[in-house]
C-alpha cells in the first residue's frame, strides 16, 4: 500500500492549484486523512517558511473517488506580521468534496501550561497489530501497514469519572521521515482521522453503523515526530440523531502534550447492509 510521502504528494498545476495523487486502496471512498492532509501540504506550499501551521478546520461534503485525483484550490486568505490564513477546497469532477481552513503563526513567547498525560501501558508492552489483529479487521492492517497502531485494551485504559466513552491507542510511523517539522504535520494530520470516530463505538459494539468523518479540527501545540511513539487519548462525549462527537489529545512518550483534535462523525443505524463502509472515509 501507499507510504506516507506518497500519500500525501501533490503537483503544483498553477500558482495556488495543486493536483493531488490518488493511490492504491482498498477502500471505497478516498480517505478522510488523506484528503485532509494532502489539503494542508496544499496550504503549507503557499506559505513562507517562516510560519508554521497551528491549527485547521475542515468539513468532509463529498465522498471522495479514491481512484481519481484531488484537486486543491488555494485561497490566500490573509498575511500578517504574525499569523496568515488559508482556505483549500478539494474538488473532484467539478465538486467539492472537502474544505478546510488553516492558520499559520511565527511562534511567540508566552505563558506555558498543559494537563497530564494519563497512565496508560507503554506501547513497547501492548502487541504488534500486525501479530494480533483479528481476522475482521485485518483489512486496516493491509490499508495502513507502514504504521505501528497498538490500542489499549480498554480494562487498561487510563480512566476518567464521567465520561461516557473512552478509548486509547498508540501509534507511530514504522519507518523513519524527513526531518521537515511540518512534514510530521501533515503526517499527523493524516493520521488524526484514524481510530478516532472509533471511541464513540467502544460502548455500542454490537450495534451495525454507517461511520463517516463529517467534519475535523486539529491544534498543533507543541513539536513532535511521527514516527516516535504518539498516544492517541480518545473521548466520546455524546452520540445521538445519527451523529457522535469525539475528541482526542495526542502525546509523545515525554509526556507533552502536542495535539488536539475534535471531531463529528456519521454514526447511524444501517438502512440496509450494503451502506456500511469503514470510519474515516470522506
Amino acid at each position: 500500500m501507499a507510504t506516507i510521502e506518497e500519500a500525501l504528494e501533490i503537483e503544483r498545476i498553477e500558482r495556488d492549484i495543486f493536483r493531488g495523487a490518488s493511490t492504491k486502496t482498498q477502500l471505497p471512498r478516498t480517505f478522510g486523512g488523506q484528503v485532509a492532509g494532502q489539503s494542508l501540504v496544499a496550504a503549507v506550499r503557499t506559505v513562507d517558511a517562516r510560519y508554521q501551521v497551528h491549527s485547521l478546520h475542515g468539513y468532509f461534503l463529498r465522498p471522495g473517488n479514491p481512484k481519481e485525483p484531488t484537486v486543491y484550490l488555494v485561497d490566500r486568505i490573509r498575511d500578517g506580521r504574525s499569523f496568515c490564513t488559508r482556505r483549500v477546497t478539494g474538488v473532484q469532477n467539478g465538486e467539492a468534496i472537502f474544505t478546510m481552513s488553516a492558520s499559520f503563526h511565527v511562534g511567540d513567547e508566552g505563558p506555558e501550561h498543559q494537563d497530564e498525560m494519563p497512565v496508560v501501558p507503554a506501547p513497547q508492552e501492548l502487541p504488534d497489530a500486525r501479530t494480533s489483529m483479528s481476522p475482521e479487521r485485518l483489512w486496516a492492517m493491509r490499508e495502513w501497514e507502514h504504521w505501528d497502531i497498538r490500542t489499549v485494551p480498554q480494562e487498561q485504559v487510563g480512566r476518567r469519572d464521567g465520561l461516557a466513552a473512552q478509548q486509547q491507542v498508540w501509534f507511530k510511523y514504522r519507518h523513519e521521515l524527513p526531518n521537515d517539522p511540518l512534514f510530521h504535520v501533515c503526517t499527523l494530520a493524516y493520521m488524526s482521522d484514524m481510530t478516532l470516530l472509533g471511541s464513540s463505538k467502544v460502548i455500542h459494539p454490537d450495534e451495525p453503523t454507517q461511520n463517516a468523518s463529517l467534519d475535523h479540527a486539529m491544534w498543533f501545540l507543541r513539536p513532535f515526530r511521527a514516527d516516535d511513539w504518539l498516544l492517541y487519548d480518545q473521548q466520546s462525549p455524546s452520540a445521538g440523531l445519527g451523529r457522535a462527537l469525539t475528541a482526542g489529545r495526542i502525546w509523545n512518550q515525554q509526556g507533552e502534550l502536542v495535539a488536539v483534535v475534535v471531531q463529528e462523525g456519521l454514526i447511524r443505524n444501517l438502512r440496509d447492509p450494503g451502506e456500511s463502509f469503514p470510519p474515516g472515509t470522506a
